[in-house]
């Protein structure tokens, strides 16, 4: 049978056919592995609320993705959306048997792995944006530009779960971006744009790196996290601004991620200070 075309087909965009649900059980779905359950919806508002209010009847390892998000979710409740199957949106439901003070480096540990996973399977270079930003680096009018392609929102659920949502603008054109600060691996000349791959690779990188930290109890530096982020985390070095709450800005240079996630600024003339939340920007040097 030949399928329907009409404007709500997920095969009206050839250049972006849909995910291939059985294939991707097939691939990620096994016995002892992480991967409980994978589910695709045409559409939803946010996939970490639904997998939230889903939680408390679900194992670890439950995996939500939708084909378009029309409500997206960032931190500070920034809301986004995107065309239908133009990105990965997708949450997963973990439960970390780890000290509850170590749960902040869930949100880092996703950007690793999917920093890594996407690498190899896009042929893309990713950079890591303190404290849930993935980057690529883009061609532009006045040069390359570093943009932001993707981003992860961690949220508890219920007493024992974590959802970790990821969303990911794979073949987003120019023209469709919503700010011009936004990125896509397609734009980024990424070797592949094939999403199907590109799921299983973030997914099972995922899974490598979550067990890692597992069996660590959830030590950052025992695990291999901490020195892996700072390997690729394009702010360190960098000199930033950051935009706490209450207000208050904080600028320096960003010199370590330390045992509890947190950016160290090094603020000209003063002592160091460990940022836990807020908004960080990169400043270009001047000249």
């Amino acid at each position: 049978m030949t399928p329907s075309h009409g404007p709500s087909s997920p095969w009206s965009d050839l250049e972006r056919p849909p995910l291939n649900a059985p294939s991707l059980r097939r691939a990620l779905l096994r016995p002892g592995g992480l991967w409980t359950s994978l589910d695709i919806v045409r559409a939803t508002g946010s996939t970490n609320s639904d997998l939230a209010t889903r939680a408390a009847g679900l194992p670890e390892g439950a995996v939500l993705v939708a084909e378009e998000q029309t409500a997206g979710r960032g931190r500070l409740d920034r809301t986004w959306s995107a065309p239908a199957r133009s990105g990965l949106f997708f949450s997963v439901l973990l439960k970390p048997g780890v000290p509850v003070g170590r749960l902040a480096w869930l949100p880092l540990l996703t950007g690793v792995a999917a920093a890594t996973g996407l690498a190899r399977a896009a042929g893309a270079d990713m950079a890591l944006k303190w404290p849930n930003d993935l980057m690529v680096t883009v061609a532009g009018d006045a040069g390359k530009e570093e943009r932001k392609a993707g981003g992860i929102l961690a949220e508890r659920a219920g007493d024992d779960g974590v959802v970790v949502g990821i969303g990911l603008n794979v073949t987003l054109r120019e023209d469709e971006l919503p700010v011009p600060t936004a990125g896509s691996l397609l734009l980024a000349d990424a070797v592949s744009t094939d999403r199907d791959p590109l799921l299983r690779a973030v997914l099972r990188s995922l899974e490598h790196w979550y067990g890692r930290w597992t069996a660590a109890d959830g030590d950052p530096a025992a695990s291999g996290l901490q020195e892996a982020y700072a390997a690729g985390c394009a702010t360190l070095g960098r000199t930033v601004r950051a935009e706490l709450p209450g207000g208050r800005a904080l600028t320096g240079e960003a010199v370590a991620i330390d045992g509890d996630g947190r950016l160290v600024v090094a603020p000209p003339g003063a002592e160091r200070e460990a940022v836990g939340a807020g908004d960080v920007v990169h400043l270009r040097p001047v000249g």
